[in-house]
C-alpha cells in the first residue's frame, strides 16, 4: 500500500498547528468585556414623525433583550444580537429610551436622547394703529406660538427688508416651545406706507438638520403730521350776484398731504374745490357764485382734516348786485345828412357818464344829438356807470359805434392805373373803395376774359397781362376805373423748342439749334461740357460729337440752362480684347464667355457652333450688366469652333472664336477613399488617393499634427488624420483621410482574484484583458467537470462561487481576431479541508502537538516555495498568511500568470506558476 502523499502530510501539519492557534485565541476572546449599544444614540426628530432605533450587543448568545420607552412603535425586526424599531408620531419635546440586555448574568444597557422640533409654522404680527403721528412711538409685536425648541429660535422685526430688531433665544431649555418679540418705535414720515413684518428662523444645522425660515404677512403703517396752525384762506371781500370769482385754501407742514380732506363752504352752500399738492402744501382753489337770495354779509369757511384731526379757518364776504349800465342809439346805421340820438342809463342808485359828461343825479339817464357825416362813421360812445358798496366805488361800462351809410369812392392811392410785376412770387392784388356799407370791387377785362382775385395772395403768372375794367358797388351807388397790368418772367427751355436728347447719324450732316421763352425775349446760346466754344452751324457729324451740352436762354428777368445729351449711332465692330478669338472654359468656375462688340445702338450677339461636336450648338454668352435674368451657368460645354454675328439697326459684324475645356481637380471617395486602413508589421504604401482634372492633377498627402517617420513596415504610430491636397492650374481640392492600423492579438494579462486564494465553499475571479484591432473575441477552457462557472458580457471575467474541488486546475484564456489568436493559461488547485478529532485524554493532545513540532522544519522549508497559503477561518482576516512567516501579510504575490503562447502556435504546456489554496480548521 502506497505511503501518503507530502501534500496529504503538510495539510496535517497545518490542522493541528491551526488547531493550537485556535485553543490559544479562544482563551482571549473569553476576557472581551461585553456591551449594550443604541443608534442613533442623539436624535432630533420632527414633531408628529417617526424614528427607527436600533439596539445591538456583542454578547455572544444573550439570553434577552429590549428597548424600553414610552413612545408608540409601528414596527419590530429582530436578531440574535439585535433589535430595530421604529417610532411612530413622537410629539413629546424630549424622551430617553433605553436599550438593554442580559448576558452572562449581567444587565447592559445603552439610553438614548429624542428631542422633537417644530417649525415656525404661525408667525404673526400685532395689528398696527390705523393713523400714527409722527414723532410718537409704537409698539411692534411678534409672536410664534408652538416652534421649537426656543434655544435654536432667532426672530428678526423689519422694516421691508431692513433689520430693527434680531433676537436669538438661545441657551433656554429644551422643552421649551413658542417665542415673542416686542420692540417700541418711533414713527417717522418715511415710516408711512412701509411694510413691517416678522421673521422666524429655526436653525437646526448643528443637528444635522437645515434651517427652516417662515415670516408673518406685512402689516401697513400710515403716519402722518398736522401742524397746529389753521390753513390759510383768501377770497374777495365783495361777490356780485349771478358771478363767479376763485376762492383758495392754504396749508403748509402736512404729511401725507394726499391723505388730507378739503371742505370749503359759502353760507349754507357747499363749494367743489380742486386740491394741488407741491411737496408738503396743500392748496384747494373753487369757484364761488352768489345767488340774489344770498345778497348781504356771508362767511365762507375751509376746515383740513388728516388722521382724524382737523384744522379750520373762516373770513366774511359781502354779495351785492350791480346790473350792466345801458347804451342806446337812435339810429345805428344812418344815411349821411341824418340827426341821431345817442341815451345812456343805469339801475337807480348808480350815476352815469356818457363820453365824460355825467348826469345830472344819480339814477338820471345821459344824452346828446349829432347830423351824421361820412366822417362820423364808425364813431364810439362811452357810458360809464358807478355804484358805491360797503365803503368801495365800483364801475362798469359799455360802448357803442355809429355806422354812416355813402356811395363807393376809388382813388389812385388805393387803386393805381397801372400795375408791373414779375411772374413768380405770390402778391396781393388790391383795387380799395372808400363807402359804407363795404363797397364790393369787381376788375375784368372789357372783352369778358380773366376776373382779377383782389386782395387774395396769389401766385403771379403770364396768363394775368391785360387790361382791367375796375368797378365799386354798394347800395348808396357806383364808380368805375380802368386798370393795366403787365406781367414779366424769366426765360424758359421746354422739349419742344429745345429736346433734352437728340440723335445723329455717323457721317451725317447736323445743327444743334434751341428756341427759349420769356418777356422780354431771351437770346439762347449752346456750348458743349467743358469747352468755351458755342456751337453753331451746320456740323458733318463724327463720334467724337456725342457728349452733353449746354444751352443758356437770358433776359433782364433771369436766366435758364439745360443739358441737351447728343448721340451718335454707328454700326457694330468687334475687338480683340473684348471679344477674343481663343477662349479656355474652365469646368466650375461659373465664368461665361465674354464677347462685347462694340456699336450704338448696342448690337445683339450670338455665337452658333460650325463643325464638330459644337455644331448648331449655341455658346451661352456673359451680360454686359449681369441681374436676376442672367443666363444660367452651364455644367459641360463642347468645345470646337463657333461664329459669332454682331447686329444692331445700322449693320452686322461675324467674327469665328475657337473654344477648349479644362477642369479643376475633383477628389471624391472613389478615387480616395475617407477611410482607409493598414495592417502592423505589413510593407510601408503611399495612400490610395488619386483626382480628376485637366490638365491632370498632382496629389500629395500628409499626416495632421506630428508628420509620420519613414520606415519600412507599418506601424500602429503611424494611424491618425490625413490630408491630401490636388492642385493643378485651376485650382486645389482637398480630402481628409481617417488611417485605422488593425495588429493581432495579445492576451496583455491574466489575473486571479483574490490573489491570496480561496477556500472551499469560497469565490474566486479569474479576469483576462488583451490588447488588439479589431477587439478580440475572449474565450475560456475551464478543467474538465468545472461546473457552475459565470462569465461577464464580454468574456473577459470568470468567476466562481462556491468553490468545489472539480474547479480546479489549468484555465485557458484565449484571444482572437481576423488577425490572429493568441492563449494564456493559470493554474488553479482547490485543497478540501481536513479535520482531526484526538479523543483520549491528554495523552492524545500531547501526541500530535509533538507530531506538529517534528514537521515544522519541513513547512518552513518547502511551503512558500510553492504557494501555499493558510487561510485563517476568522471572519474579521481576509488575508492569505504564508506559514513559514516569509509571506505574511498581503504578500503571497499579487496573482499569478500562467504560460504565454503565440498566434497560430500549438498549445502551450500547463506548467507555469502554481498556487494551492490550502484550508486549515481550528
Amino acid at each position: 500500500m502506497p505511503g501518503p502523499s507530502p501534500g496529504l502530510n503538510r495539510a496535517l501539519l497545518g490542522l493541528w498547528a491551526a488547531l493550537g492557534l485556535g485553543l490559544l485565541g479562544l482563551s482571549v476572546v473569553a476576557q472581551e468585556p461585553f456591551w449594550a449599544d443604541l443608534q442613533p444614540r442623539v436624535a432630533l426628530v420632527e414633531r408628529g414623525g417617526s424614528l427607527w432605533l436600533n439596539c445591538s450587543t456583542n454578547c455572544p448568545r444573550p439570553e434577552r433583550g429590549g428597548l424600553e420607552t414610552s413612545l408608540r412603535r409601528n414596527g419590530t425586526q429582530r436578531g440574535l444580537r439585535w433589535l430595530a424599531r421604529q417610532l411612530v408620531d413622537i410629539r413629546e419635546p424630549e424622551t430617553q429610551p433605553v436599550c438593554f440586555f442580559r448576558c452572562a448574568r449581567r444587565t447592559l444597557q445603552a439610553r438614548g436622547l429624542i428631542r422633537t422640533f417644530q417649525r415656525p409654522d404661525r408667525v404673526e404680527l400685532v395689528p398696527l394703529p390705523a393713523w400714527q403721528p409722527v414723532g410718537e412711538n409704537f409698539t411692534l409685536s411678534c409672536r410664534v406660538p408652538g416652534a421649537g425648541p426656543r434655544g435654536s429660535l432667532t426672530l428678526t422685526l423689519l422694516r421691508g427688508s431692513q433689520e430693527l430688531i434680531r433676537r436669538s433665544f438661545a441657551g433656554e431649555p429644551p422643552r421649551a416651545r413658542g417665542a415673542v418679540l416686542t420692540a417700541t418705535v418711533l414713527a417717522r414720515r418715511e415710516d408711512h406706507g412701509a411694510n413691517f413684518s416678522c421673521r422666524a428662523e429655526l436653525d437646526l444645522r448643528p443637528h444635522g438638520l437645515g434651517l427652516f425660515e417662515n415670516s408673518s404677512a406685512p402689516r401697513e403703517l400710515r403716519t402722518f403730521a398736522l401742524p397746529p396752525e389753521p390753513p390759510r384762506l383768501a377770497a374777495p371781500r365783495l361777490l356780485e350776484v349771478g358771478s363767479e370769482r376763485p376762492v383758495s385754501c392754504v396749508m403748509d407742514g402736512l404729511f401725507p398731504a394726499s391723505e388730507a380732506g378739503v371742505y370749503l363752504a359759502l353760507g349754507d352752500q357747499r363749494l367743489s374745490p380742486d386740491v394741488t399738492l407741491e411737496g408738503n402744501a396743500l392748496m384747494a382753489t373753487a369757484t364761488a357764485t352768489a345767488s340774489a337770495e344770498q345778497e348781504g354779509s356771508r362767511q365762507l369757511v375751509c376746515n383740513v382734516t388728516l388722521g382724524g384731526e382737523s384744522r379750520e379757518t373762516w373770513e366774511n364776504v359781502t354779495v351785492y348786485s350791480f346790473p350792466e349800465p345801458l347804451l342806446t342809439l337812435s339810429e345805428p346805421s344812418a344815411p349821411e345828412g341824418k340827426m341821431v340820438t345817442v341815451t345812456c342809463a343805469a339801475g337807480a342808485r348808480a350815476l352815469v357818464t356818457l363820453d365824460g359828461i355825467p348826469a345830472a343825479v344819480p339814477g338820471q339817464p345821459a344824452q346828446l344829438q349829432l347830423n351824421a357825416t361820412e366822417n362820423d362813421d364808425r364813431r364810439g360812445f362811452f357810458c360809464e356807470a358807478t355804484l358805491e358798496v360797503d365803503g368801495e366805488t365800483l364801475s362798469k361800462n359799455q360802448s357803442a359805434e355809429l355806422r354812416v351809410l355813402y356811395a363807393p369812392r376809388l382813388d389812385d392811392l388805393d387803386c393805381p392805373r397801372s400795375w408791373t410785376w414779375p411772374e413768380g412770387p405770390e402778391q396781393t392784388l388790391r383795387c380799395e373803395a372808400r363807402g359804407n356799407p363795404e363797397p364790393s370791387v369787381h376788375c375784368a377785362r372789357p372783352d369778358g376774359g380773366a376776373v382779377l382775385a383782389l386782395g387774395l395772395l396769389g401766385p403771379v403768372t403770364r396768363a394775368l397781362t391785360g387790361t382791367y375794367r375796375c368797378t365799386a358797388t354798394n347800395v348808396q351807388g357806383e364808380a368805375v376805373k380802368d386798370v393795366t397790368l403787365t406781367v414779366e418772367y424769366a426765360p424758359a427751355l421746354d422739349s419742344v423748342g429745345c429736346p433734352e436728347r437728340i440723335t445723329w447719324l455717323e457721317g451725317t450732316e447736323a445743327s444743334l439749334s434751341c428756341v427759349a421763352h420769356g418777356v422780354p425775349p431771351p437770346s439762347v446760346s449752346c456750348v458743349r461740357s467743358g469747352e468755351a466754344r458755342v456751337i453753331e452751324g451746320l456740323l458733318r457729324v463724327v463720334r467724337e460729337h456725342a457728349g452733353t451740352y449746354r444751352c443758356e436762354a437770358t433776359n433782364p428777368r433771369g436766366s435758364a440752362a439745360k443739358n441737351v445729351a447728343v448721340t451718335v449711332e454707328y454700326g457694330p465692330s468687334f475687338e480683340e480684347v473684348s471679344c477674343p478669338s481663343n477662349w479656355t472654359w474652365v469646368e466650375g468656375s461659373g465664368r461665361l464667355f465674354s464677347c462685347e462688340v462694340d456699336g450704338k445702338p448696342e448690337p445683339s450677339v450670338e455665337c452658333v457652333g460650325s463643325g464638330g461636336t459644337s455644331e448648331g450648338v449655341l455658346l451661352p454668352l456673359a451680360p454686359p450688366d449681369p441681374g436676376p435674368r442672367a443666363p444660367g451657368i452651364p455644367s459641360d460645354l463642347a468645345p470646337g469652333t463657333y461664329i459669332c454675328n454682331a447686329t444692331n439697326r445700322h449693320g452686322s459684324m461675324v467674327k469665328t472664336v475657337t473654344v477648349s475645356a479644362e477642369s479643376p481637380p475633383q477628389m471624391d471617395e472613389s478615387t480616395c477613399p475617407s477611410h482607409q486602413t493598414w495592417l502592423e508589421g505589413a510593407e510601408a504604401a503611399a495612400l490610395a488617393c488619386s483626382a480628376r482634372g485637366l490638365p491632370s492633377p498632382q496629389v500629395r498627402c500628409s499626416r495632421e499634427g506630428a508628420p509620420r517617420p519613414q520606415r519600412l513596415r507599418v506601424s500602429r504610430e503611424d494611424a491618425g488624420i490625413y490630408r491630401c491636397l490636388a492642385t493643378n492650374t485651376h485650382g486645389m481640392d482637398a480630402r481628409i483621410i481617417t488611417v485605422g492600423v488593425e495588429y493581432r492579438p495579445v492576451v496583455a494579462e491574466l489575473a486571479a482574484s483574490p490573489p491570496g486564494g480561496v477556500r472551499p465553499g469560497g469565490n474566486f475571479t479569474l479576469t483576462c484583458r488583451a490588447e488588439a484591432w479589431p477587439p478580440a473575441q475572449i474565450s475560456w477552457r475551464a478543467p474538465p467537470g468545472a461546473l457552475n462557472i459565470g462569465l461577464s458580457s464580454n468574456n473577459s471575467t470568470l468567476s466562481v462561487a462556491g468553490a468545489k474541488g472539480s474547479h480546479g486546475g489549468e484555465y485557458e484564456c484565449a484571444a482572437t481576431n481576423a488577425h490572429g489568436r493568441h492563449t494564456r493559461r493559470i493554474t488553479v488547485r482547490v485543497a478540501g479541508p481536513w479535520l482531526w478529532v484526538a479523543v483520549g485524554g491528554a495523552a492524545g493532545g500531547a501526541a500530535l502537538l509533538a507530531a506538529g513540532a517534528g514537521l515544522a522544519f519541513y513547512v518552513q522549508s518547502t511551503a512558500c516555495k510553492k504557494g501555499e497559503y493558510n487561510v485563517q477561518e476568522a471572519e474579521s482576516s481576509g488575508e492569505a498568511v504564508c506559514l513559514n512567516g516569509a509571506g505574511a501579510g498581503a504578500g503571497g504575490g499579487g496573482g499569478a500568470e500562467g504560460g504565454t503562447e503565440a498566434a497560430g502556435t500549438a498549445e502551450a504546456p500547463a506548467e507555469g506558476e502554481v498556487f494551492a489554496i490550502q484550508l486549515t480548521s481550528a
